[in-house]
């Protein structure tokens, strides 16, 4: 029984397993106390054990391949099984943890305000978010459930609308001496831009202008980020115009930290949707959180 684990120590599995679900070595190696060159040994000779290659070395990172994949998902629920049976044996079996992925701006934004009401709905939970950039990437064995950006249509899992995107200009009251501006004034600002995979994905600035009937091209700005909060931080400390989406906005607005300079909004066919892995257990405990997302979105 078991004649395929003989010769396969569990540390390995476990190594593999940490290195697969964070998708680098460097990663694993600090969570589970040790070095990168010890997990990187460890998965050549696993390779080799197993006579096939588990990951593609890629550059700033590796990626699993088809073997690594399927083994990644039958030792993750392996070893989750073999811990939660330890945490029941033990009497420790009292709380769970939901995996949670979804992009920095959600995180920061709308999902953190609210998550101690769903702690205090549910004290036996705890929740751990995953934060990524790339949508398909986020939607991995290991996570429950996951908030994503687009248009509904996810290569994986089913997909439920959220909330749309609607987007309008903020900044810093101090900006504007808090007086209303045209949109043509506007662009006399400096403006906070996006770059790199975001900018392709939102709204930008021609389009936002395009929206409000100015036609002439918004200048190109000096202040350009990768990184949706650093803009939005940078648009607190008065330092340009940001593009600003309901929802992840709207408590900043309350607060005071920023204001809307202009009437008026636009939006898009996309927004945000909670999307469900599939092959999930737990079905139960995943229900209730998606129930607590769209409550607090209403």
């Amino acid at each position: 029984m078991f004649e395929h684990l003989a010769d396969l120590p569990l540390d390995t599995l476990r190594v593999f397993e940490a290195a697969a679900r964070l998708r680098s070595f460097t990663a694993a190696a600090v969570e589970l106390g040790t070095t990168q060159p010890a997990v990187s040994q460890q998965m050549k000779r696993l390779e080799a054990q197993l006579g096939t290659r588990l990951f593609d070395r890629i550059y700033r990172g590796i990626e699993l391949t088809e073997a690594g994949l399927l083994l990644f998902e039958q030792v993750h629920q392996g070893l989750q099984a073999m811990d939660d049976g330890v945490a029941q044996a033990s009497g420790r079996g009292q709380r769970e943890v939901l995996q949670v992925a979804t992009d920095f701006a959600f995180a920061a934004f709308w999902l953190m305000p609210r998550l101690q009401r769903f702690h205090e709905a549910y004290p036996q939970v705890d929740v751990s978010l995953v934060t990524g950039e790339r949508s398909q990437a986020m939607l991995r064995p290991d996570i429950d459930v996951a908030v994503l950006f687009g248009d509904g249509r996810f290569h994986q899992g089913e997909s439920r609308w959220l909330f749309d995107e609607e987007v309008f200009p903020v900044c810093s009251p101090r900006l504007i001496h808090g007086k209303p501006l045209s949109a043509v004034a506007l662009q006399r600002l400096p403006l906070l831009h996006l770059k790199g995979e975001q900018a392709s994905r939102w709204f930008d600035w021609a389009g936002v202008f395009r929206g409000l009937g100015v036609d002439s091209p918004p200048p190109s700005g000096q202040l350009r980020f990768d990184n949706y909060t650093l803009l939005i931080q940078a648009a607190i400390a008065g330092q340009g115009v940001a593009i600003g989406w309901a929802h992840l906005v709207d408590g900043l607005v309350e607060q005071g930290l920023l204001c809307r300079p202009l009437e008026g909004s636009l939006r898009s066919k996309r927004g945000y949707y909670v999307v469900l892995p599939p092959r999930k257990r737990r079905g139960a405990l995943i229900e209730r959180f998606v129930d607590w997302l769209e409550q607090e979105r209403l």
